[in-house]
């Protein structure tokens, strides 16, 4: 019996996949090269994903949940911080422990008045534990170390006073942290942390004499006092950053409540659960 079009053109596909492959695997490529067949095969995998769905008459479920996905496993680690009572950034004392930490700010000076006393946190980040460890012994006191040395830290500058913030605390079990610092960054885009990229320097350490010509970061900019620090060219004014980040709280969403963070995450794992973001149109 002769094969219908569909499948000749199936197998058709299929060979030049296996030519494809063959020729692959058999030169030399260069970075450029291998970035851009990579891009190549996923899209591909992608539309073959999109037919497969489109062809088979048994719909997938709206979501799926796999407990052992290491991303959604994070978003867990991050809702269960926000769950923990906040101290304040002067108790912390110390314990045993690595993981993941929000530190909030309660006071009045500007530029933090937008966020004060809610549940949007200017800082967030995680404590690594040491290479193999098991138990919360074995992670040391890395969790409540970070916090004390980003205490220290404000209490040695101006502007801001350490009895103004509080914080909340996780210690997990060794390789979550890094995901769960992931979910927060990207929830509450913290004003200190790095990665948006407008006041930060809070982690920044003193400068090597051989680099001593590094520029100052906005956080020592804007909060004058480690010592280290004083020499640094300034690259940004303190009134444009001050700018920025008055601007960063009109654009961001302001956590009033945990009910609303909560909320969030909520919606972020309604989100990473589903099977078929696009709709399906079969009964």
């Amino acid at each position: 019996m002769a094969k219908k079009p569909e499948i000749l053109k199936a197998d058709e596909t299929q060979l030049q996949i296996d030519e494809l492959t063959k020729f692959a695997t058999s030169v030399e490529l260069t970075a450029p090269s291998r970035r851009m067949l990579l891009q190549s095969i996923a899209a591909m995998q992608e539309t073959l994903n999109k037919l497969t769905r489109e062809l088979d008459l048994i719909r997938l479920p709206v979501s799926f949940f796999d407990p052992t996905e290491p991303r959604l496993i994070g978003h867990f680690v991050a809702l269960a911080l926000i769950a923990q009572d906040r101290r304040p950034l002067q108790d912390i004392g110390k314990a045993y422990g690595s993981g993941v930490y929000a530190i909030y700010y309660t006071g009045q000076d500007e530029p933090y008045a937008p966020i004060s006393g809610t549940e949007t946190p200017v800082y967030v980040g995680k404590a690594d534990p040491p290479a193999n460890a098991k138990s919360l012994r074995d992670q040391g006191t890395k969790l409540t170390d970070r916090l004390n040395e980003h205490r220290k830290n404000i209490e040695k500058v101006s502007g801001i006073d350490a009895a103004d913030f509080e914080c909340r605390t996780l210690a997990v079990q060794s390789g979550y942290q890094s995901s769960a610092e992931i979910h927060l960054i990207r929830l509450f885009k913290p004003i200190w942390n790095n990665e948006t990229k407008i006041l930060f320097g809070l982690g920044k350490h003193g400068d090597a004499a051989t680099t001593r010509a590094n520029n100052k970061s906005p956080w020592d900019t804007l909060h004058p006092g480690r010592a280290w620090a004083a020499a640094n060219p300034v690259a940004k004014s303190a009134e444009v950053i001050l700018r920025e980040v008055s601007d960063h709280f009109l654009r961001s969403q302001i956590f009033d409540s945990t009910e609303d963070v909560f909320q969030a995450f909520s919606e972020g794992i309604k989100q990473k659960d589903l099977m078929n973001p696009e709709p399906n149109s079969k009964g």
